[in-house]
């Protein structure tokens, strides 16, 4: 690492900023190494390495910057230091250390560094044990990760206990033990510490779990369903009904959930995705064939900076006290990418790739990693203002007298009619009540297939009908009148971004003379303040034309219609009586209508989802064309139950004997075909 020191010039009082640099490029070797620039205070401002001290220094001498924020930086410095190293790959570790440490405020800073997860074997007893691990790997014993989050490592343990029957105690547990504990009881430990199990055959099962994290599921679950044949064969089926169990727990992890590729064995795939003057990166961890799941990182950087300059800074700091995985495949070109490879191979001891790739799965990969970094970007975006920041933001968008308390969003889903279901989600200053979100099982037996308007006119009178019934308003529709003339934008002090229309004031008056918090009245009371309907002009006019026929006028109503091919951030909002309008694309508001419209749309179709399969599950297989008995036996044999089947990838479908690519197509499109 650094081998010598510069001296640091003492430099005249009165220098500073382009100044001060320039006269300390006259004493700076033509060699590899850091700078660290100084503020008033003694504060680092800024940490950098350089192939060339006195050539990259002299850029910042010359007083021509390329953004503003290098300008205010150097305007700043006051002082500077500087250590050279033997190598370029030398000064980048060094550079990496000093920013993690010092966390300069013009650097790009990553946040949240937590460490991952792991799963160890345990090898320091005779009967190994199972167990989660964070840290230094200083316990002898087979190490696997990182997973993404404590959930998923924990998620995973349960299911290898159920599999493996490993035992989770701790070496003073097992040797005080004179009888099986519960978890043996549960089937998830084998019970070698009460020698109900050999430890040879206690190891044989160790080995087994071993191979299935090393990416071997394949060939254990194979191995296990022979075994299974074998002792039904034997008529010993209590034996085989207990591999069944296992085969069961393996083949919930072992499918494609969401990702599993082909190709890549061994990565971790990056993305970044800028907007709003924040970044997001997000990071996917793939061992063993294996998605073991994603964690999305909010880094502290200037907007002013390039994309790849901050997934470089971020990718150097991220692996500093982490060990990387052979390739690394990143969204965007970063700047020294080979130099970066090379120090992380230093390293870890071993040859590391870092990659774009431009074609094929990987770029898939990087795909997919980039569209949810996209979307953590925009919930992170809607979340940067209290909840009730944004329910003010809210109010004055769209013109209402106060900010809302209840806000109510309808969707509905359904794939051509069959089991249509609407829902109604709801959000207030507290976020949002699922406690009081309501599903509507579509009754109507008159209504065309995908008829969108009837089933939002049957949910509306279904859910005013009943809000009316149990907390009536009485009169407040024909006290309210015809609704107010609207305002023209000018008047309104936010004119570029709000187009008002007037909401008269409720009457929550109890009726009994006591003065009541106005607070308390609001929330508990069931009406809402504002409606969104998910759907464009017609979808409004026919909820406005339900509620006018049920007599209620006086709850504002707005229609969210998605943009152009569906794009998020160019949704337009129709109003009754104005023009429909769009807002800004970094508007919090407008992620905070996103959040409500995909909240609802994901209960939406989670309710339609849980009728279909329930209407699948009494079918069974038997409705899927070309699947007969022996198709039907192979999948029940490979994936253990039909609702492993529903969760299978096309190309865990395709692995089965006898089932061949178009039918496992035909079988993936019956369990997820696409909801409305």
């Amino acid at each position: 690492m650094p081998d010598d020191v510069a001296p640091v010039a003492p430099g005249a009082p009165q220098l500073k900023g382009a100044a001060l640099i320039k006269d300390e490029v006259k004493r700076l070797p033509d060699r590899p190494g850091v700078y660290r620039m100084i503020g008033d205070e003694g504060e680092v401002l800024y940490v950098g390495k350089a192939r060339s001290l006195k050539k990259r220094v002299l850029q910042y001498a010359q007083g021509r910057f390329h953004t503003q924020r290098i300008a205010h930086m150097v305007d700043l410095t006051r002082s500077m230091e500087f250590v050279t190293t033997r190598t370029e790959t030398d000064a980048l570790l060094l550079e990496i250390n000093l920013i993690k440490q010092l966390k300069p405020r013009f650097n790009v800073l990553l946040r949240d560094d937590k460490s991952f997860p792991e799963i160890v074997i345990r090898r320091e007893h005779a009967a190994a044990q199972l167990r989660k691990h964070r840290g230094a790997h200083t316990i002898k014993g087979d190490y696997f990760g990182p997973f993404a989050s404590a959930w998923a490592v924990n998620r995973t343990l349960n299911t290898l206990q159920k599999a493996f029957l490993l035992r989770s105690c701790s070496d003073s547990v097992y040797e005080s033990r004179t009888r099986p504990c519960m978890l043996h009881q549960i089937r998830r430990c084998s019970a070698p510490c009460t020698g109900l199990i050999g430890l040879e055959d206690y190891n044989a099962l160790v080995e087994e779990a071993g191979a299935f994290l090393r990416g071997e599921s394949r060939a254990v679950i194979t191995k296990m369903s022979e075994e299974m044949q074998a002792l039904s064969d034997d008529m010993e089926f209590e034996r085989a009904a207990r591999l069944r169990d296992r085969i069961r727990a393996l083949a919930s992890i072992a499918q494609e959930q969401q990702i599993n590729p082909e190709t890549v064995d061994e990565a971790d795939v990056f993305a970044l995705h800028a907007e709003g003057g924040q970044a997001c990166v997000q990071v996917f961890f793939f061992r063993a064939g294996q998605n073991w799941g994603n964690r999305a990182y909010f880094p502290k950087a200037d907007r002013s900076l390039e994309a790849g300059e901050v997934l470089g800074a971020f990718l150097a700091q991220f692996y500093d006290d982490k060990p990387p995985p052979r390739c690394i495949f990143v969204s965007h070109e970063i700047p020294d990418r080979a130099l970066l490879a090379e120090a992380l191979t230093i390293k870890s001891g071993r040859k590391v790739e870092v990659s774009v790739p431009q074609r094929g799965e990987k770029k898939d990969l990087v795909d997919h990693a980039l569209t949810n970094a996209r979307e953590a970007l925009g919930r992170k975006l809607a979340e940067t203002q209290s909840q009730q920041n944004l329910l003010t933001g809210l109010a004055e968008t769209f013109g209402l007298a106060k900010p809302p308390r209840r806000v109510e969003v309808y969707d509905n889903s359904h794939i051509q009619g069959s089991n249509a279901v609407g829902a109604m989600i709801v959000a207030g200053p507290e976020g949002f009540r699922k406690n009081q979100y309501r599903k509507f099982n579509i009754k109507s037996e008159n209504l065309a297939p995908g008829d969108d308007f009837g089933m939002m006119r049957e949910v509306l009178t279904r859910r005013f009908k009943r809000l009316m019934a149990d907390a009536p308003r009485a009169a407040v529709a024909a006290e309210a009148g015809p609704q107010a003339p609207l305002p023209s934008p000018q008047s309104t002090g936010f004119a570029e971004r709000v187009l008002e229309f007037a909401v008269p004031p409720q009457n929550h008056d109890s009726g009994d003379g006591a003065d009541h918090a106005e607070n308390e009245d609001i929330t508990d009371s069931p009406w809402p303040d504002l409606v969104f309907i998910d759907g464009g002009l017609g979808q409004l006019s026919a909820a406005r034309e339900t509620l006018k026929e049920l007599g209620v006028t006086d709850v504002p109503l707005i229609g969210i219609a998605k943009g152009p091919e569906r794009d998020a951030g160019r949704e337009t909002f129709f109003i009754p009586g104005r023009e429909p309008i769009k807002l800004k694309p970094r508007d919090p508001v407008l992620y905070f209508v996103q959040r409500l419209r995909d909240e609802a749309h994901r209960f939406a179709i989670g309710s339609h989802r849980q009728k279909r399969k329930k209407d699948i599950r009494e079918a069974g297989l038997q409705e899927i064309p070309g699947i007969g008995p022996s198709r039907k036996r192979a999948l029940l044999m490979h994936f253990g139950t039909l609702k492993e089947i529903e969760r299978a990838s096309i190309t865990d479908l395709g692995k089965v004997p006898g089932v061949s690519a178009e039918s496992a197509r035909k079988i993936f499109e019956f369990f997820h075909a696409q909801a409305n």
